[in-house]
């Protein structure tokens, strides 16, 4: 398969963000030690928000290190994000609109959940050993191109 360049891969990418409902979240810290699970997530074009219970190894590890690295997609079309979590209160719009995304309301439930809007911070994108090279499409918060 021929590489892509860095314009088809951002515009690859970006459909991931926009119709990908599943991510795989990887987390680290104190409480809990390494940690990897899969969360639905809503993109909003700036940032991802993402909800697990309050109680959960995953919640507990990102308010102890907000460092997370998120992975869209199969091994073989992979976007890989490193972030930064922060817990945050949604209102009535913005957990609608999860819901709808994501087809999962956690607010209906007895267990009570926290949400984490993530900002990411770099992005790559890579399919195969031909897209190594050139596979970092965002680097500081900044999209390349």
């Amino acid at each position: 398969m021929k590489a892509r360049g860095l314009e088809e891969r951002l515009r690859d990418t970006w459909r991931k963000l926009e119709t990908d409902v599943d991510l795989w979240v990887a987390t680290s810290g104190t409480p809990g030690g390494a940690h990897l699970v899969p969360l639905s997530f809503h993109w909003d074009g700036t940032t991802f928000l993402v909800s697990t219970p309050r109680a959960s190894v995953t919640s507990r590890n990102l308010l102890a290190d907000p460092r997370v690295r998120l992975s869209l997609g199969p091994t073989r079309d992979v976007v890989i994000v490193d972030g930064v979590a922060e817990p945050v209160d949604i209102d009535a719009k913005t957990g609608d609109e999860f819901a709808a995304r994501t087809g999962f309301d956690p607010r209906a439930l007895e267990t009570p959940y926290q949400y984490f809007r993530i900002r990411p911070r770099r992005v790559q994108a890579w399919r195969e050993e031909n897209e190594l090279q050139g596979r970092t499409l965002m680097r500081d918060g900044h999209w390349l191109g």
